[in-house]
């Protein structure tokens, strides 16, 4: 993290040369029939750098590897003792979250009538509409509900993993980071989570071009991002307060009264939960029903962060869970370490917007009855992973030293998440 410069460099763009002219025979030459698909395909692909193309290489690689765990996962550890026949291929995936959009996206809402105010209800109004909304529309083409997510997150992941590490180059001079950058989140502990039915996938497809956008001061681009960002999940709120902040630290940095033209932009990202929230008042009378629904279900009531740390250090090492959970709250607590240490060296570096965003991240996450999910935020904090990259850059023997830990840890998260052992 100590190589970040205070300034932000974006890179230079690569324009692609044109191709040379030749002439095979004397005459008019006779226009090919126009094959717009095609054509958009080289365009896009002639974007991609071999920097680019790399990081996609090891992403594709790293899903491949992924998938395997998952169908040996349901051979080896089967839901019932003695089966002798393994789980349906995508059964690993279909767990958790995942089934909770998928109820939003098959049934809505608050489907005949149900709600709040019903015995047994599943609080689904806690997730924001993005992701259910885009899965209903890929569920069209994909007959398969499970099929149609993994989908989902697996475009949406090579969107996210290729805009992280052109942001790891516009802060970092080696020509590895990039790849470096790429590698050590694609094998971080909660990596699993980029590729199943989850929301962390689509929020930084949308959220990690919005931010690279923002440090090339393309503000409206950015805010239109950071908006989308926002329909998946309340993090893109913290994204917003960022790039409003980098737009004005750079606007003062301007001194140009044209550098404030774009201010207005920064409010679109409050749109879509504003929207949402009214949506939820329409039927439940209450403005934060989302909120509230995550009380209830989550346990995620305000407490000081004190009081959170208390029960969840109670929790993990009180004697007072299982072992399954009593080891997830002791996750949850090296997340928050690692999060607090985060934005001490973001402060140190006077990165004040990456340092807003993990902030307000903790914040959310540190202030509940007890901590929940903070391993998994760790995936949406990209100065993280660009941080550790730089060291690994400037001390080889860091690299090894993660990889040694991070690869069975990795792949313990994977199990238990792929045989339902996920927290507990």
């Amino acid at each position: 993290m100590s190589t970040l410069s205070s300034g932000l460099r974006p890179p230079a763009d690569r324009p692609v040369p044109p191709e040379p002219r030749t002439s095979a025979s004397p005459g008019p030459r006779i226009p090919a029939s126009p094959k717009p698909r095609a054509g958009r395909f080289r365009r896009a692909a002639a974007r991609l750098t071999p920097a680019d193309r790399a990081v996609l290489w090891l992403y594709l690689l790293t899903r491949i590897s992924l998938w395997i765990t998952a169908h040996f996962a349901r051979w080896l550890f089967p839901a019932r003792p003695g089966a002798r026949e393994a789980a349906p291929v995508l059964a690993p995936f279909q767990r958790w979250d995942a089934n909770h959009y998928l109820h939003i996206a098959r049934d809505g809402y608050f489907p005949a009538g149900a709600g709040p105010w019903t015995s047994g209800w599943d609080n689904r109004e806690a997730f924001f509409p993005g992701y259910p909304f885009l899965l209903r529309a890929v569920h069209t083409v994909v007959p398969d509900w499970t099929a149609a997510g993994l989908l989902i997150s697996f475009v949406a992941g090579a969107v996210a993993v290729l805009a992280l590490a052109r942001i790891a180059r516009a802060y970092l001079p080696e020509d590895a980071a990039g790849r470096r950058t790429a590698a050590l989140f694609l094998l971080s502990p909660c990596a699993v989570f980029l590729a199943v039915g989850y929301t962390e996938a689509l929020f930084l497809a949308f959220a990690l071009p919005a931010w690279l956008a923002a440090v090339r001061h393309r503000w409206a681009l950015a805010a239109v991002l950071t908006a989308l960002a926002t329909t998946v999940r309340v993090s893109g709120l913290f994204l917003a307060a960022a790039i409003a902040l980098l737009f004005v630290l750079t606007a003062r940095e301007k001194r140009d009264r044209r550098s404030w033209r774009a201010a207005g932009w920064m409010l679109l990202p409050a749109l879509p939960p504003a929207a949402y929230s009214w949506y939820l008042h329409v039927y439940t009378g209450d403005w934060m029903a989302w909120k509230h629904a995550q009380e209830r279900g989550w346990y995620r009531t305000f407490h000081t962060p004190w009081e959170a740390w208390a029960n969840t250090w109670n929790g993990a090492f009180g004697h007072t869970q299982t072992t399954g959970y009593a080891l997830m709250f002791q996750a949850e607590l090296v997340a928050m370490l690692v999060g607090l240490a985060l934005v001490a060296v973001l402060l140190y570096r006077r990165r004040w917007p990456e340092a807003l965003y993990v902030a307000l991240s903790l914040w959310a996450l540190g202030t509940s009855y007890w901590y929940t999910s903070i391993p998994r935020a760790t995936l949406l904090w990209w100065p993280l992973w660009i941080g550790l990259a730089a060291l690994s850059l400037r001390r080889p023997w860091f690299r090894t030293a993660y990889l040694s830990v991070a690869a069975p840890v990795t792949t313990l998260v994977a199990l238990t998440f792929l045989t339902g052992r996920w927290a507990g």
